[in-house]
Order: structure tokens, then C-alpha cells, then sequence
């Protein structure tokens, strides 16, 4: 066994893994435990067998002759570590429940982002979070870093650039060739020992990476900061080819293609077809790429997809969830035969969904329509003879397709009546941002939508795959099968009130209910009226709860995507992400082994295709065989896995936005620009500068004028002498003083009036020092 000097072989499971294993019902043998880790080597089993006696220890496992069993103690609590560059660190725990404060004496040794178990030393109150400490570490997030190599005294270091890792790695002696004083480097570190007992972590460096290499050195950062820079293949597997005469024949209907995206290996999308119906109202076939028929649920190749979760975006690549064999085998194709996942859903003339039936079908496609045909088609005169170029191709196509627009814009005014909340806060026009410039045509991460005009092909797409959702999750919730369905929680009330307080003192009118309450939607109603209509919205999409997956339906359905509580159950975009390929598996299931009739001496049997069989089965659907996978696939933390990637993704595009935004600062350094106060602190006020929207930081210490004192309640800081005051929203011209394009940090400085006198040396230094006490006593400044 390695000492602690020494490196042990990094270990080929998680504790996470492990206890994903087990069940709290039935013991597992260590040998069957040992293959469903892929542990063959007697120095993986020997890590396994310690692992064991740790968390039999903890009272995590109880170990018998029989083999090991899971034993869930309710006092230890799953969650995931988010720490500040300031050494704050809060568990954000899994179940939802109210974040835990862990003190860095208390981390024992676990960094931010890992996956832990969080024992709560002291219970929370009003305004106090419950305090814990970490008990076990399940999962570790950082494997690799990128960071500067430096030389303290006799050791050698690597200094994460991540400021929120409080830590240092050591390195061996032949690393000092990446010393780097000009800083014109980074270097990516590879964790061989993670810190135990007193001895510090250690690595060693992997390669190095230029600083100001260009738009693709800058990918090439981020992907190895976020560990993408090396994905893992898919494995070799048979696809199975789909029989069309087993399929409803639909390729003679004429079904669009949406063109959302450019970029290399962009994920296919659902193709979508209207009818009139006779009396009045609509017919909206949705058709879906057949992902999930291609390969057998729980094979290698669906838990490869599992753990890769998500497409991701990149700017003008993608980072694909499926293989390529498997998008060349679904894609949909102009003028080809293709096998879909089709539903109709036919709607009143109003655009309210009335019925839904879903089959297993073969389309083809005629035509591929782009956002700049969708624009000439709706600024084409009435009775124009002539066809503008983006219109010409689609000759054949433009009543349907002037008709699709029509019945998207009815979709989103029912959806807008229901308490939808959509912002205007799309991804701003930088080259490098690409396909991200593109709201995605599914709901998302955020507990909101991008304001979309009803031609926009995101916009058109969004309304029929929310609808399909929705008749998705109503059939699977209502038959009781184990799908994955969306959910976001309506915003905190109290969070909401310091949203619309803010916007009461800027004096923006607010109808508040009889308790002094405003929804969502009508703050973002409000806001939109007014000339500070972008900060206030940045203020309430903070407090918006992301989307989450929930395996049964939840009761507040999509708060802020639409306001009825009907269950959501994602299927349309089976590349975008592993939630669709679950749900569309279950899909199939009951469309080729549902049991339609309790048995087959029974004549009269059931449609299990449309929501005519609610209420009318009283047998079993499907096997207990059948289900057992996804049961079990959900009792071993799917879920959580999922939810894990998506905060993983969400912090992806964060840093491409940041990195591309610091980017377009850079040659602006030294530069007077106009601004907009975006939020408002005790320390200074952060300011967004277009048309890049880079946001930046004026600390309380550069304002020389005036002592300057937070008020919270008002969201704003003002001068004790001059009483001048810097509030959300207000436009205020800035110098950009400096750019760390590695940190995504911007420096900014403000401009005073012409006139105004800095006050003196000794003035400015003692506002220094008091920025810190109004911080501590923030009740004070109030007065």
C-alpha cells in the first residue's frame, strides 16, 4: 500500500459509484460489486475493500455475510460544495432545501464543486443559514486545473487560476521548466493526490497553454478548464435499422424543417407540419429524430449518453451528445425518407390544446426554412407577385408556412395568458458567440424564456415542442410510468418582494396584491414599460429558480414557462439532451408492448396512444421486467447525475460568455464609454457596457468625491456630502481601466461631472477603511 508520500493509482470508482450500487433492501455481494465497478486488477479491489470499511464507518454501509448493504442515515445530507474565491463555502444540497454554510476548518479537505455528504451542526434561522460540516466526499469535480507555476522558497506550486479552489498544488522538481514570470502562460495541472491528514495535494503539469493565442486557444482554455478538451468515445455498438412498414406513413405530408444553427455538429431537430381542421381549429404534427429506438435501453451505448447528459455548445462547434452514427442514422434530411417519434395535436381555433396522439412514423421533409425567410415572408406585402431570394425556394411552401406562423403566434398568447415570464435578455452579438446567440427552442436551464417575436424559427419551434411536452408528460404522468419530467418551482415570495422593493424605490409603479405582493410576471410586465427595463430584469432573473428533473410530476409543472400545473415531459429533442432519449425510450415502450386489454380474450381494447385510455386501465401496462431498468436507473441517482451536468453546462456558457466578453474589453482599455448601472453592492456598483454587455466593476473605494454609504433597501449608494447617488439602472460613462481576460474580471473607473472636487487624501482613506464598517453593520447605513 502507497504511503502518504507516495502517489496510489487514482481510484477507477467514486464513493458515489459505490453506494449508487447498492439498495437499502437487498445486499450485494462484494464480487458482484467488484464487476458492476469494472474492478479487476487486485490493487482496484484492495482501494474498494478501504472505500468499504470508510463507509461502513460512517454508517453509510452495513456489511455482512450476505455482502453489503446501502444504509441511508437521513442526518447526512447529499449536496454539492460552492465556495468563494473569500473562503465562503455553502453545500447546495440536492433535496432543494435551504443551502448549508460550511466553514473552511469544516470542508475537510473538500473543494468547491465536489459532490458531498453534509452533516448540519447548528440549524438555521430567519436570517441565519444552517451551518454543517462535510462528513464524506462522493464525487470529486476537479481531476485536472489550469494554473500558473510559481516558486515559494523550497517548493514548487501550481496556483489554481480558479480563485474559488483554496488551495495550492505541489509539483515535482522537473515542472520548474513551466516557470512563467511574464505570465504569458498557463499550464494544466493533473491531480495525482488529492489532500489528506496534513499532506497537501499534488500533480503535476500535463502541458502548457498560450494566454493570447486567439479565439481558438481561448476554446482550447476553457475546454480544458471545464475537462472537455479530451471527451470520452462511444462505444462500439450495431444500431438497429427501423422497419418504415411497421410506421405510419406520413412522407407525403409536407413537413418543415427549422434552421436554428450553423455550427459543426449542431444536434437535429424536430421537423413540424399544419392542417386545417374542418370546422374550425388546427392540426400541429410534431415529428421527432427516432434517437431511442436505435439501441437498446441500458446497453453500453445509453449509459455512455447517460453520463455525457447534454449537447454543448461551444459558439461555432457543438460538443455532440449523441455518436456520430447515431445523428447520421436519425438525422432528418430535405427530401429523404426518415423514421420519427411523430404526435398531432389538435387544437381549438384559439390555439388551446384539446387532444394528442402520439405514433411511431415515416416522413419526409420538404423544405428547411431559416430565420431570414421566416422575416421576408412576414414583411411580404398581402398580395405581392414577386418572391424575394430568401423566399424563393420555399414557393411551393409559403401558405403552410405562413399558417405555421399564424397558429405559433396563438400558442404564445395562450401561453403568455397562462403566466408565462419572457425577458429580453438574449446573448449578446459577439462573432465568437455563434450558435449561443441562438436561444435554444426548449425551455432551458433558467426558469424563464428569451422575449422571442412569433417568426423567430426559435420562437415558432418553441411553442410546438413546449406543446408536445406537455401532452407527453399529461399521457405519461396519467398512465403512471417512470418518465423524467421539467419542473422549475415558482420564485420565493419574499425574494420577489426585495425585487419589486427595488424597483419601488426607482420609482417604477407596481401593482401589488392585498399582502403587498407582485408576481413574476407582472414585475417582468412592469419592467418592460420602462426606461430601466434591462437592470430590473437582470434583478429578477437572479431570483427565478432553474429548471430542474423530477421523476414524477411536480405540482408546480413550469412556473414562469407556463403558469398551469400540467406535468412536462422533454422527448422532442432527443440530441439536445439524455432526458428526451429517457422519455422517448418509455415512449416506445408503451407503443409496441403496452398491453391495450387485460388479456387477449378480451375484444375491446384501449387506445394507449391518446388520453382516451385515462382512467380505463386497471391492469398492468407493462411487465414488472420492463420497468425494472428505469426504476432502478432512478433509485441509483439519475437524476441527480442529470441535474449535476446541467449546472455543468450552465457554468460552460458562462465562461465562453465571460471569455468572449473580456475579449472584446481588451482593446478598450483606457477608454471613456457609456454604461448602465447593473446592480448595486456595498462595495461599489458593476456596470454593463454595450454593445458587448460586459459588465464591470466600480469599487466604492475609486469614487474619491465623496464617502459613499450602501443602502440596501433603496439599492443604491450615496454620497454623505454631495448626496450624489449611483442607482440600478442609472447611465453612467466609465474608463475601462483594466481586463483579466483568464479571471473574466474587468476594472472600471467612473467618470465625475465636470466641476466635481476629489475630496481630500485623508477623506478618501478613511473611506476606505469605513467601506468595511458599513459592510459589517449594514442596519446603520440605512438611517
Amino acid at each position: 500500500m502507497a504511503t502518504a508520500n507516495q502517489l496510489p493509482d487514482p481510484m477507477k470508482f467514486t464513493v458515489a459509484d459505490l453506494l449508487d450500487q447498492l439498495s437499502p433492501e437487498e445486499a450485494q455481494p462484494l464480487a458482484n460489486l467488484e464487476k458492476a465497478l469494472g474492478l479487476s486488477r487486485s490493487a482496484e479491489k484492495q482501494q474498494l475493500r478501504i472505500a468499504v470499511e470508510a463507509l461502513e464507518r460512517l454508517e453509510l454501509v452495513e456489511v455482512s455475510e450476505a455482502g453489503l448493504r446501502r444504509r441511508d442515515n437521513p442526518e447526512l445530507i447529499p449536496a454539492r460544495l460552492r465556495c468563494s474565491s473569500k473562503g465562503f463555502c455553502f453545500a447546495l444540497r440536492d433535496d432543494g432545501g435551504d443551502d448549508i454554510y460550511v466553514r473552511e476548518h469544516q470542508l475537510n479537505h473538500a473543494w468547491n464543486g465536489d459532490r458531498v455528504l453534509v452533516h448540519v451542526t447548528r440549524e438555521g434561522g430567519r436570517r441565519r443559514s444552517p451551518e454543517g460540516g462535510v462528513q464524506c466526499i462522493l464525487a470529486r469535480s476537479t481531476t485536472s486545473l489550469l494554473a500558473q507555476v510559481e516558486q515559494q522558497q523550497e517548493r514548487l506550486v501550481a496556483t489554481p487560476l480558479d480563485d474559488r479552489l483554496l488551495t495550492s498544488v505541489e509539483l515535482p522538481a522537473a515542472d520548474a521548466e513551466h516557470l512563467d514570470p511574464e505570465h504569458q502562460s498557463v499550464v494544466e495541472v493533473l491531480i495525482d493526490r488529492y489532500p489528506v491528514a496534513q499532506f497537501s495535494p499534488q500533480g503535476h503539469v500535463a502541458r502548457r497553454l498560450p494566454v493570447n493565442g486567439g479565439e481558438a486557444a481561448d476554446l482550447d482554455l476553457l475546454l480544458t478548464k471545464h475537462r472537455l478538451s479530451q471527451r470520452s468515445a462511444a462505444p462500439r455498438a450495431s444500431l438497429r435499422s427501423l422497419n418504415a412498414k411497421e410506421r405510419t406513413d406520413l412522407t407525403a405530408q409536407p413537413a418543415l424543417l427549422l434552421d436554428l444553427w450553423s455550427g459543426r455538429e449542431a444536434p437535429g431537430l424536430p421537423a413540424l407540419a399544419l392542417e386545417k381542421r374542418e370546422g374550425g381549429g388546427w392540426v400541429l404534427w410534431l415529428h421527432s429524430p427516432a434517437v431511442a429506438e436505435r439501441f437498446t435501453p441500458g446497453s453500453s451505448l445509453d449509459l455512455w449518453l447517460r453520463e455525457q447528459a447534454d449537447a454543448l455548445c461551444v459558439g461555432r462547434q457543438w460538443l455532440p451528445l449523441v455518436s456520430g452514427a447515431l445523428a447520421k442514422a436519425a438525422a432528418f434530411k430535405v427530401g429523404e425518407e426518415q423514421a420519427a417519434l411523430s404526435v398531432v395535436l389538435e387544437l381549438d381555433g384559439e390555439g388551446a390544446l384539446q387532444t394528442y396522439r402520439f405514433c411511431r412514423s415515416q416522413i419526409r421533409p420538404v423544405a428547411s426554412v431559416g430565420a431570414e425567410a421566416l422575416m421576408a415572408l412576414v414583411e411580404r406585402k398581402p398580395k405581392s407577385r414577386t418572391l424575394s431570394a430568401p423566399l424563393k425556394p420555399l414557393k411551393d411552401h409559403l401558405e403552410p408556412l405562413g399558417e405555421l406562423l399564424e397558429v405559433a403566434a396563438l400558442l404564445q398568447q395562450q401561453r403568455r395568458g397562462r403566466g408565462s415570464v419572457e425577458l429580453n435578455l438574449a446573448m449578446p452579438g459577439i462573432d465568437s458567440l455563434a450558435d449561443l446567440m441562438v436561444p435554444a427552442p426548449v425551455p432551458g436551464l433558467q426558469g424563464w424564456l428569451v422575449e422571442l417575436p412569433a417568426h423567430h424559427p426559435s420562437a415558432l419551434l418553441r411553442e410546438a415542442i413546449l406543446l408536445a411536452d406537455r401532452a407527453l408528460g399529461s399521457h405519461l404522468a396519467a398512465l403512471g410510468l417512470p418518465a423524467l419530467f421539467s419542473a422549475n418551482p415558482a420564485a420565493d415570495p419574499s425574494d420577489l418582494n426585495d425585487v419589486a422593493k427595488a424597483a419601488l424605490a426607482l420609482e417604477i409603479p407596481l401593482e401589488l396584491d392585498e399582502d403587498g405582493q407582485a408576481s413574476a410576471t407582472e414585475l417582468a410586465a412592469a419592467f418592460a414599460a420602462t426606461d430601466r427595463s434591462r437592470a430590473l430584469q437582470q434583478q429578477l432573473r437572479a431570483v427565478m429558480p432553474p429548471q430542474q428533473l423530477e421523476p414524477s410530476p411536480a405540482a408546480h409543472a413550469l412556473a414562469g414557462i407556463d403558469g398551469e400545473t400540467t406535468a412536462f415531459a422533454p422527448w422532442s429533442c432527443p440530441a439536445l439532451h439524455y432526458a428526451d432519449i429517457w422519455n422517448q425510450q418509455l415512449l416506445v415502450l408503451l407503443l409496441t408492448e403496452g398491453k391495450d386489454r387485460p388479456s387477449v380474450r378480451h375484444k375491446v381494447s384501449v387506445d394507449l396512444s391518446s388520453p382516451a385510455c385515462h382512467g380505463a386501465i386497471d391492469w398492468p401496462l407493462l411487465a414488472p421486467s420492463q420497468l425494472a431498468p428505469f426504476q432502478q436507473a432512478l433509485e441509483h441517482g439519475l437524476v441527480q447525475r442529470l441535474a449535476g451536468r446541467r449546472r455543468f453546462q450552465a457554468e460552460l456558457e458562462a465562461d465562453l460568455l465571460a471569455m468572449a466578453q473580456a475579449r472584446q474589453a481588451e482593446p478598450l482599455v483606457g477608454q471613456t464609454l457609456p454604461g448602465v448601472i447593473s446592480g448595486v453592492q456595498s462595495y461599489g456598483f458593476f456596470v454593463e457596457v454595450p454593445p458587448s454587455n460586459v459588465e464591470g466593476l466600480v469599487h466604492v473605494s475609486s469614487l474619491k468625491d465623496d464617502w459613499y454609504e450602501y443602502r440596501s433597501r433603496q439599492n443604491r449608494l450615496v454620497g454623505r456630502k454631495n448626496r450624489r447617488a449611483y442607482m440600478l439602472g442609472d447611465a453612467v460613462e466609465v474608463v475601462i481601466e483594466k481586463v483579466d481576460a483568464l479571471r473574466h474580471q474587468i476594472d472600471l473607473a467612473v467618470v465625475l461631472p465636470e466641476g466635481v472636487e476629489l475630496a481630500e487624501e485623508g477623506a478618501a482613506d478613511d473611506e476606505a477603511d469605513g467601506t468595511e464598517a458599513i459592510v459589517a453593520v449594514p442596519v446603520l447605513s440605512e438611517a
